[in-house]
């Protein structure tokens, strides 16, 4: 298998119909009157808001625009408001800075200085507002996370990927790009750097330290087996480099999995006691 650009092309327009109808299913069996999802200007969120909108309809779409002090643009406000004005869904803009300093004047031993603590209570903290309204309104919690950084745990467990549905996760982020210049996203939303905005000029392929052009080669590479030294030759980087994101994959499947108990009775939750979702309740 040779590992180019051309393997991760896909049919927008078959996706945008299979995605959307699984929307609307997903929501129809769950009696609720529609979905709440987070927008932060971003492409994810952008191509989440505009599918659950084509999905069931403006009216039913509650998207949240929730800045805070530390890491506020107003230049992501403007990308929403595009979004808003093209696609007419509901939009709430919810400021986050009181909630935050409230958390963090709340725990006793709060250190400022530890970065990665603050910002993972930032993105808990825009979970705990997506689900009241969830619980207020009865809807349906919508994530946008997409493959890419599902597959690394590029992420906050129980928080930005914290969802009831998740419909772009398996979808790398250069096809999430590709769907959603098929939907009309504007091309200045589709081409900002990624950023799960924890921190100031947080960028995520500075994190990562690879453009996710590369990034998805090496993920379609190791989901389809390829060895990683035949990976690293055909895209011309380190063996290191491979494997770091190789490591990345395997160490962060605990943020893809429910809790896991001990085996000690006849079934057991999350491990054997499974049920389809069509089951019947007499």
């Amino acid at each position: 298998m040779k590992l180019t650009k051309d393997l991760l092309k896909i049919d927008s327009e078959s996706i945008q119909h299979r995605i959307t109808r699984f929307i609307k299913d997903y929501v129809d069996k769950a009696h609720a009157k529609g979905v709440v999802l987070g927008l932060s200007g971003g492409v994810d969120s952008a191509t989440a808001a505009a599918l659950v909108t084509i999905a069931l309809g403006g009216k039913k779409v509650l998207a949240l625009h929730m800045p805070e002090q530390e890491t506020f643009e107003t230049a992501d406000f403007e990308l929403v408001k595009l979004l808003e004005d093209k696609f007419e869904f509901n939009l709430k803009q919810i400021d986050l800075t009181n909630v935050l300093d409230a958390l963090y004047s709340a725990i006793p031993d709060y250190d400022r200085k530890a970065k990665l603590c603050r910002g993972n209570l930032k993105a808990r903290a825009r979970m705990l507002i997506w689900y009241y309204y969830a619980n207020h309104e009865n809807l349906i919690v919508v994530g946008s996370s997409d493959k890419s950084e599902t597959m690394i745990g590029y992420y906050t467990k129980w928080g930005d990927a914290a969802a009831d549905i998740a419909p772009l996760m398996d979808l790398y982020k250069t096809q999430v790009r590709q769907l959603a210049s098929h939907l009309g996203i504007p091309s200045v939303i589709i081409k900002k750097p990624s950023t799960p905005a924890l921190w100031p000029n947080q960028t995520a392929e500075k994190e990562i330290g690879l453009r996710y052009e590369k990034l998805d080669l090496i993920l379609y590479g190791l989901e389809h087996f390829m060895p990683t030294r035949e990976i690293a030759k055909q895209l011309n980087l380190p063996v290191k480099t491979i494997m770091s994101i190789k490591k990345r994959w395997l160490q962060s499947e605990h943020k893809r999995k429910m809790p896991l108990t001990t085996k000690l009775e006849y079934r057991t939750i999350n491990a054997d006691f499974r049920f389809a979702r069509t089951i019947e309740i007499e």
